[in-house]
């Protein structure tokens, strides 16, 4: 926002510095919070560092050098358009703005860059995120929500943040789970299915359910119960065993019960305004991956024990050269010639870095998969790629309810499209009374964005590491840390601007408010936000930032009289604020996968 001063400082100590053969450190510039003015701030602590490493000029401790400096700097920058004054203290250089200019700098940079405020500069890595990936043969729950939303934000903070970004879901459609929902299908309920996209993406659970509890073993089995479980297991393994040979009509039912799933999980994404642009599947990294496992055995990265019975291993630590234990041991085929998770992490790994040409990949998989990951990680960089080192594990903590963990085996899951249905329920029934003029379609759009916007935040709004016990009650409140806080403050906005018809141009040269102050405060810091968001892997970080922002507008918007003011001057240029608050709360809304509603 304040790039041309800040660059043309930076010359003018970069001048200074090599004038006097000082070995000047790069230089990091902090914003300064309002204490009467604004400003930015830079140390001079690492020079005088690297200065009393080469023992040069005085021996003066480094913080009494980096006052020294900073002194020497200030005394030869002289004035600066628009900067108010300049001070050395405590080895710091600040750089102070002028109140008035500072204020209207920072809405008119918001105004005049609209939805591409806080855009940062094109980066040259390119970033996978990979997310969305539900098992198939299942439906979609509340703990698929939140890695979809995690996943989903920080798609859309690393490509706002600059980078050339792509979005990526590997569904897990193998395995004895998706077996398992084929065999009952097709023992006891084939050609029952319902035909809505939502309702037999929720049948295949209900299956899935039923068929584990024929096929566990019960207390005080009979004899004839237990041959019966046991004839159910046989059935189960021989239709797997089919699938794995190849069977074809075995894969067309597979085929076609997995596109139950997609459908469901295609028209989630949908609702959640996720766009995928690469579909990884389980089944076809399946075959290429064990092409890999000959090759890591080549490189002797892997040792392959199958002459002796065993399998073919990874001594990832003893391979690295560790003395204690970190990543130990891992097999990445089995002696059967099975593979493994890991083995085909390795294979889809290999297809990103070579035919995506991927810089940096992000996974947002549970916390549970920690070492799981970081042991993928540690033999992309024994196979020699160098984007192991920037390879990310995006954890998220488990999502229980109240009464308990959520299992799907067991059926005691809280299904993302119920939530979603309660929540635009809930809405409705409270605008109903509030807002009888507005037309009954429109009321079901706008419950549409605030149900989904409460839900959407409750999964932003706790750390990423940490579990959330998810209670439908607290998610849809509508006080405090929540989406419909921040989107009122989008409504109250509009509803200034509207009742103003036109915002004329205005400058800020008056006395201002402590809660004009705060809410400029806010606006200025959210181009760095989105920067440390992106950069930190952290979505938290813009679901905070953006409830401070609101919270800095309500309090503008109670305190504060913008219409009402009988000077023109300020009327006006609290309307080109308001405006302004306005366009930062939709873009960070939009960051955070929620919509802007105009009125609720």
């Amino acid at each position: 926002m304040f790039q041309k001063e800040q660059q043309l400082i930076e010359e003018k100590v970069k001048e200074f510095c090599k004038a006097n053969d000082i070995a000047l450190a790069e230089l990091k510039w902090q914003p300064i919070p309002f204490s009467g003015e604004w400003g930015f701030a830079t140390s001079f602590f690492q020079t005088a560092a690297n200065e009393a490493k080469l023992g040069r000029g005085s021996k003066l401790p480094v913080p009494q050098k980096a006052q020294e400096i900073a002194e020497q700097v200030k005394a030869q920058l002289g004035s600066v358009a628009g900067i108010s004054h300049i001070e050395a203290v405590k080895g710091y250089l600040n750089v102070y703005f002028k109140t008035s200019e500072y204020a209207g700098r920072v809405v008119e940079e918001v105004l005049s860059n609209g939805i591409e405020f806080g855009r940062g500069a094109a980066k040259a890595e390119t970033v996978m995120v990979e997310y969305a990936q539900p098992n198939t043969h299942h439906s979609f729950h509340i703990g698929h929500a939140r890695n979809t939303i995690l996943g989903e934000v920080l798609a859309r903070l690393v490509e706002f943040a600059g980078f050339k970004t792509i979005r990526a879901s590997y569904p897990g459609d193998l395995g004895l789970g998706v077996i398992t929902v084929m065999w009952i299908y097709e023992k006891l309920y084939k050609g029952q299915e319902p035909a809505g996209v939502h309702e037999r993406g929720q049948w295949l659970l209900k299956l899935y359910v039923e068929a584990n509890q024929l096929l566990e073993k019960k207390e005080n089995e009979t004899p004839e119960q237990t041959a019966q479980r046991e004839a159910y297991e046989a059935e189960r393994r021989e239709m797997y065993r089919k699938w794995d040979a190849g069977d074809e009509y075995v894969r067309e039912l597979w085929r076609v019960t997995r596109e139950w799933s997609l459908e469901e999980l295609r028209e989630v994404l949908h609702m959640l305004d996720v766009k995928m642009d690469v579909w990884f599947y389980e089944s076809e990294v399946d075959e290429p991956s064990k092409v890999i496992v000959d090759e890591l055995i080549a490189k002797n990265i892997a040792d392959d024990e199958r002459p002796s019975g065993g399998a073919v291993i990874v001594k990832i630590d003893e391979k690295l050269g560790l003395t204690k234990e970190k990543y130990r041991t891992n097999v990445i085929l089995r002696r059967d010639g099975t593979t493994l998770y890991l083995t085909k992490d390795l294979a889809l790994a290999k297809v990103k870095f070579e035919q995506y040409h991927v810089d940096r990949s992000i996974y947002v998989v549970d916390s549970r998969q920690a070492l799981h990951l970081q042991q993928a990680f540690a033999i992309l960089k024994l196979w020699g790629f160098p984007q192991s080192e920037k390879c990310h594990h995006l954890g998220y903590g488990f999502v229980s309810l109240p009464e308990g963990a959520m299992s799907s085996r067991k059926g005691r899951v809280v299904l993302f499209k119920e939530v979603y249905d309660e929540a635009v329920k809930r809405v409705l029934s409270v605008n109903a009374e509030k807002s009888v003029e507005i037309a009954p379609d429109e009321r079901e759009q706008i419950a549409q964005q605030i149900g989904l916007g409460a839900l959407v935040y409750s999964m932003l709004s706790v750390d990423n590491n940490k579990d959330i016990v998810f209670d439908i009650n607290e998610a849809l409140s509508f006080d405090g840390r929540t989406g419909p806080y921040i989107q009122n403050a989008h409504v109250r906005a509009n509803s200034i601007l509207k009742k103003a018809g036109s915002v004329m141009s205005a400058t800020f040269d008056y006395d201002l408010t402590k809660q004009e102050i705060e809410l400029i405060e806010q606006m200025s810091q959210f181009p760095q936000k989105v920067q440390q968001a992106a950069e930190e892997y952290r979505p938290l970080v813009m679901a905070m930032y953006a409830y401070d922002l609101a919270n800095a507008f309500h309090s503008f918007y109670h305190a504060v009289p913008v219409l009402q003011n009988d000077d023109e001057k300020v009327k006006n240029a609290r309307l080109r604020l308001v405006a302004a608050a306005k366009q930062v709360v939709a873009n960070a809304l939009r960051l955070l996968d929620i919509q802007s509603p105009d009125v609720m």
